[in-house]
């Protein structure tokens, strides 16, 4: 019997692990309800593993748990935050969630679409600097659009709760106003900040994002051991691939001694399965569950990305932005027929373009280079050959909302640990 609770009970802390790195701010209810009862049960244990090994923080409280994750490499720019509707903020919509936050700070247990505006526009027209950077007005409608996107990662969040009314008419008409409940303790948790913001004195963008996360510089050889272990669990558990040759040296030789241990402890702490080649590691999903982009994907974007894959992959060397846009024309020529309406408008073949490689380089298929994109090695397995076996899946983990994270998932680790990240190395095991 014991043997059967501590299956059981490592099984619990796996799926209530996994459902904290999907979703960092977890709501008490809704679909979220029972993995957060699962997260409740095994705090102790979680916190724990979560302060021992990524140094992340865990704190659960009656309405939500959050996960207080710090990337692995805040230089990242592929893990935009997104919308219910997947598109990526912008920076306006940084802008605007932030200032929307704000306003929420000053609001009572309720509040309408319409007043968070006037709060929005307010804040523009009280700080020279946002009304340098342009105004904000009710009165255009793509500015409304802009709103509301911000609004609905809000809702996914559940920092605000729709009470009455639809987004969609408030863009349309200004005058069609919504009501929402604000969660004040989901409010408060959402900025993942280690210091206030009114705190940091740098004044360049890049120094004030790192301070807002900076961490004690260690001071003795343990603790700056413990901090490349840190950096290093963050690195394999957020990104699709850590590449070798994108770490630093002292990264490199701790990996190096530490891999089993770093590798062991992920796998029996999320189910993840750890896929070690020539290039790098991936850590596996079996179940493809800890994901929000794949690769393969049905639909327009996701065929158009997986053909775009293989053409950069048969190139293997870099590609500039203009040739994979003439690419993306071809192939929309080629399949317009069976794809979305809108595919082949003039112009249409830019942002297509963008959104592909934009998914690419967030599962560390591409890298991104002056003037294009250069393929990176996992990229070798969608290199498609007539007679090969269908191209293997990369999934894409969420690490941080914003924020991301990825593994190819399923692919057996077995004899062929040390190959490279090329298709053929698979002996054509599907992951």
């Amino acid at each position: 019997m014991s043997g059967a609770v501590d299956v059981q009970v490592q099984r619990e802390r796996q799926e209530a692990l996994r459902a904290l790195l999907c979703h960092p701010l977890l709501p008490a209810v809704g679909a979220h309800a029972a993995a957060f009862v699962l997260v409740r049960r095994h705090a102790d244990a979680l916190r724990k593993w979560l302060a021992r090994c990524p140094r992340w923080t865990l704190q659960v409280e009656p309405e939500q748990a959050r996960l207080r994750k710090t990337p692995g490499d805040l230089a990242d720019a592929t893990r935009p935050a997104l919308d219910p509707q997947e598109a990526p903020f912008t920076r306006r919509g940084y802008v605007l969630l932030c200032l929307a936050l704000a306003a929420l700070t000053g609001e009572d247990r309720q509040t309408t679409l319409g007043r968070l505006a006037e709060r929005v526009m307010g804040y523009f027209a009280a700080d020279p600097a946002l009304g340098r950077a342009g105004a904000f007005a009710l009165e255009s409608m793509d500015q409304r659009r802009d709103l509301v996107r911000v609004v609905r990662l809000l809702l996914d969040l559940r920092v605000l709760v729709r009470v009455a009314g639809e987004e969609q008419g408030f863009i349309h008409d200004p005058g069609r106003d919504v009501l929402y409940n604000v969660s004040r303790p989901a409010l408060a948790a959402a900025p993942n900040l280690r210091r206030a913001p009114s705190s940091v004195e740098a004044a360049a963008l890049d120094a004030r994002v790192a301070a807002l996360v900076e961490e004690h510089a260690p001071e003795t050889d343990e603790a700056r051991n413990q901090a490349l272990r840190a950096r290093l669990f963050r690195r394999l558990l957020d990104d699709p691939v850590v590449y070798y040759e994108d770490l630093a040296a002292e990264e490199l030789a701790y990996l190096t001694r530490q891999r089993p241990f770093l590798v062991a402890e992920i796998e029996e702490a999320t189910g993840l399965v750890a896929e070690v080649r020539r290039e790098g590691i991936a850590m596996v999903d079996p179940r493809r569950e800890l994901t929000d982009v794949g690769m393969p994907e049905e639909g327009t974007e996701g065929h158009l990305t997986l053909l775009l894959a293989d053409w950069l992959a048969e190139r293997a060397r870099p590609v500039g932005v203009a040739a994979v846009e003439q690419r993306v024309a071809e192939l929309v020529a080629e399949h317009r027929e069976h794809w979305r309406k809108g595919v082949s408008e003039p112009g249409a073949e830019i942002a297509l373009a963008a959104g592909a490689l934009g998914r690419l380089a967030a599962l560390r298929l591409v890298r991104r280079v002056p003037g294009g994109v250069e393929p990176r090695p996992a990229l070798a397995r969608y290199a498609v050959a007539p007679s090969a076996p269908p191209p293997r899946q990369a999934r894409l983990r969420p690490a941080v909302h914003a924020g991301r994270g990825a593994a190819f998932a399923g692919a057996s680790p077995d004899a062929s640990r040390e190959a490279a990240f090329g298709g053929a190395s698979l002996d054509g095991r599907a992951p």
